[in-house]
């Protein structure tokens, strides 16, 4: 197992345990914007090297998935977790978004195996940020033409995406050459700040203990058993778009994986009557973990599979 994620491990004892460790904000606020940057100037710096015409098919897949695949997780929510509309649109979409820490540990699961992956994934990862929050929105209510404003806002200005396609311009327009003068700050410190990262998680996540006490089979029950079908489906698009193992493999992560950053902020503004514990708990507190500890050797066992089938 890649040592960084037993910092994860670590911060979820810790606040169980209810040490007083504790990352300062101001720390927090560093590994984050260095992590978003570092992803996509890896991308960027990929994506450099080849012709940008022929993703055009892929981007329209994977959008495909984006849109579809929140549909169905709220008609799921709503049957089986007999839970209000506004709920069932807001785990719909944390779980339609995909999640930046879990792609970063599947970069690095990948990269400890020295398995390639397709350079356009931090494209997808971007991409696949926005589809489920607008259609969580739709699901939940109508948003009048100033609130949808403020969500657009929140959603394509966000962090997040800010400084994911900032990076992947970056690495971008400076290209393997450009960027060489950067690489000790981001490139080669990317799994030390990855496992600060994941401390800091594990303390969070921690601290959902209480609402998972509340609703806790609903939610154990979605966290555990949506993430696989979910990256199964991921893997599949992948594997028919022509993707590498390493890039079908990410795509499945980022299908199986759910957001705690974006999707919480942007259900904020638009369905303020969803309980945000409720899909916080389930994506950060039961998901994200069983993510990085078993559902990323299962995604890239089913790549390996489907390609295998397909060789």
């Amino acid at each position: 197992m890649d040592p960084v994620i037993w910092f994860f491990a670590l911060g979820v004892f810790a606040g169980l345990a209810r040490s007083d460790l504790r990352i300062p904000p101001a720390v927090y606020e560093l590994l984050s914007i260095l992590l978003l940057l570092t992803i996509g100037m890896k991308g960027g710096v990929e994506l450099a090297k080849v012709p940008f015409d022929g993703l055009l098919p892929q981007i329209v897949a994977v959008l495909a998935m984006g849109f579809l695949v929140p549909f169905l997780l709220f008609a799921i929510a709503r049957a089986a977790g007999r839970i209000g509309r506004a709920d069932a649109a807001s785990l719909a979409a944390h779980y339609g978004s995909v999640s930046v820490a879990t792609f970063a540990v599947g970069v690095a699961f990948l990269e400890e195996r020295n398995v390639a992956y397709d350079s356009q994934l931090p494209l997808f990862l971007v991409l696949l940020e926005v589809p489920a929050i607008i259609i969580g929105v739709m699901l939940a209510r109508k948003v009048q033409g100033e609130r949808w404003g403020k969500l657009a806002h929140e959603i394509f200005l966000g962090k997040s995406i800010v400084l994911l396609v900032g990076g992947l311009l970056i690495g971008w327009a400076a290209g393997p050459t450009g960027v060489k003068t950067l690489e000790p700050l981001f490139f080669d410190l990317f799994k030390g700040v990855l496992a600060l990262f994941l401390l800091e998680m594990g303390l969070i996540a921690a601290s959902q203990v209480q609402t998972l006490r509340e609703r806790g089979l609903f939610l154990a029950a979605f966290g555990v058993l949506a993430p696989v079908p979910l990256a199964t489906v991921g893997a599949l698009v992948g594997w028919s778009i022509g993707l590498s193992v390493g890039g079908t493999t990410l795509l499945a992560v980022l299908a199986g994986s759910a957001s705690y950053i974006a999707a919480p902020a942007a259900m904020r503004i638009a369905v303020p009557e969803a309980n945000p514990s409720l899909s916080l708990t389930a994506s950060l507190g039961i998901t994200f973990p069983f993510n990085i500890f078993a559902g990323i050797p299962v995604y890239f066992a089913i790549a390996n599979y489907l390609h295998s089938i397909g060789a």
